[in-house]
């Protein structure tokens, strides 16, 4: 596994299969080809110099340098339906089948699956995933919920650990927060990632069906799916940075970021990150 880190970048899917990425300070393109060759790239996930991607288009999850793009392995891991939200603990990857509800575990080198229906009941169409210590929260857009779960055992923690929503896609936690594109909704909600309170279900709303989040320090960037932008937002308050952040783009989904040096914190939607990345609802 490698261990280097890619240099501050934002990594942005597009509908028509290409993996794009920005400055995450300016929004200026660095590469508008970065990746290519997927088709509806529902999660991100990066983890130091490699990204993986939940290519839906062709039921797969790829992985990829987060330097340069080059595929290590396109196919890692297959066999899906439509594979969503990706997650990592160690070297576990979970990775959610839009389709079937399932949420499986994989070797993060290897791809080998440890076991592919690690969540098999209790799910409609995971669409985000994240995990925290011991802790797998999983969106639920079909649901309209985020349930959590045992990351070790799969069994349910608190299957309405956030309820009330409409169509939840991507999640994002830092600390002690947990922000939910509401793609229904033209919302970001923030909630308490511990005891699932709701903090401002209305946290952002400025955004067009909103697909996925990405936190790094306190830049909150937000993919609107049919508005084909980017908006930067702050993570703290919510407040409008900058709505129009990255333009552009068709049909943005997924979203991955590695931070500028010196700034605090990263952590990815689906989505995503997410998920469900999760640029188009099936």
């Amino acid at each position: 596994m490698l261990t280097a880190t890619a240099s501050a970048q934002l990594y942005v899917t597009q509908d028509a299969g290409a993996i794009r990425t920005y400055n995450p300070s300016t929004g200026v393109v660095a590469n508008s080809s970065f990746i290519t060759g997927t088709i509806t790239d529902r999660d991100l996930l990066l983890n130091g110099n490699l990204l993986y991607v939940a290519d839906g288009g062709f039921a797969r999850v790829g992985l990829y340098n987060a330097t340069t793009g080059v595929a290590i392995n396109a196919n890692l891991i297959t066999g899906f339906s439509f594979p969503g939200g990706l997650a990592l603990s160690g070297n576990t990857l979970f990775v959610s089948d839009l389709n079937t509800g399932i949420v499986g575990t994989y070797n993060a080198t290897t791809g080998t699956a440890i076991n592919a229906n690690f969540i098999n009941s209790g799910l409609v169409n995971p669409s985000g995933l994240a995990v925290v210590g011991n802790t797998l929260y999983v969106a639920d857009y079909g649901l309209g919920k985020i349930q959590t779960f045992d990351a070790t055992t799969g069994a349910v923690i608190n299957a309405s650990f956030v309820t009330g929503l409409t169509t939840p896609i991507g999640i994002a936690i830092v600390g002690a927060n947990l922000y939910e594109a509401e793609w229904n909704g033209n919302r970001v909600g923030l909630y308490n990632a511990t005891t699932g309170a709701t903090i401002n279900a209305n946290f952002v709303t400025a955004m067009t069906s909103p697909i996925d989040v990405a936190v790094a320090g306190n830049s909150l960037y937000v993919s609107s799916q049919n508005g084909n932008r980017v908006g930067l937002f702050d993570a703290a308050t919510g407040a409008t940075t900058n709505a129009n952040f990255i333009t552009g783009v068709t049909l943005p989904g997924a979203l991955a970021v590695v931070p500028e040096p010196g700034s605090v914190g990263l952590l990815l939607a689906g989505l995503g990150l997410l998920a469900a990345r999760r640029k188009r609802l099936v």
